[in-house]
């Protein structure tokens, strides 16, 4: 039976293994601990290849690992053992792409950090709920980008009711997509 690709997480970690923006859609992991616990296992795998240029491929606990380094920031994506490399690469540098464009070419640790809202409506962008909807880097930040327009200000910057307002807004339109 032919399934549609799925994604079972996407990890933005930075050069010592910590989070910085991580999203999973499968219940692989239940608990907090188990996704941090993961996430080690996955950083200390991967952290002595040098995946700065190409993508790099890593079977991992019965997972494809597929994941790209810039700078300080370590970006993964997670599939099943039965999915497709090619895929789950294809999702990875659209993600790194539209990162790299929303923060005008500074991808690092300290202007991820302060631009987060934005890298959270990039995952948001790309896949839910583990379903693929996007993976043009140019279309994913020019939708987030119109988005935190439409909020006028970064979330940072919102009081308690207009971050409800944007995300009860945002909710509302992607239910009625």
């Amino acid at each position: 039976m032919e399934s549609c690709p799925s994604i079972k997480n996407i990890l933005l970690l930075d050069s010592e293994g910590k989070r910085v923006a991580v999203k999973y859609y499968s219940d692989d992991w239940p608990t907090n601990t188990a996704k941090e616990t993961f996430e080690k296992a996955v950083f200390t795998k991967t952290q002595k290849t040098n995946a700065r240029t190409e993508a790099e491929v890593a079977m991992f606990e019965n997972c494809i690992i597929v994941y790209k380094f810039v700078q300080d920031l370590h970006f993964f994506v997670t599939g099943g053992e039965d999915e497709n490399e090619l895929i789950l690469a294809t999702v990875l540098q659209g993600f790194f792409d539209a990162v790299g464009l929303l923060l005008r070419g500074n991808a690092d640790k300290k202007e991820a950090l302060e631009n987060l809202d934005l890298i959270l409506l990039c995952l948001d962008e790309i896949v839910d709920g583990g379903i693929i909807l996007e993976t043009d880097a140019n279309v994913i930040a020019g939708k987030v980008a119109s988005n935190s327009l439409d909020a006028g200000a970064s979330l940072s910057e919102q009081t308690i009711s207009q971050a409800l307002a944007t995300a009860r807004e945002h909710l509302t339109r992607s239910l009625l997509k």
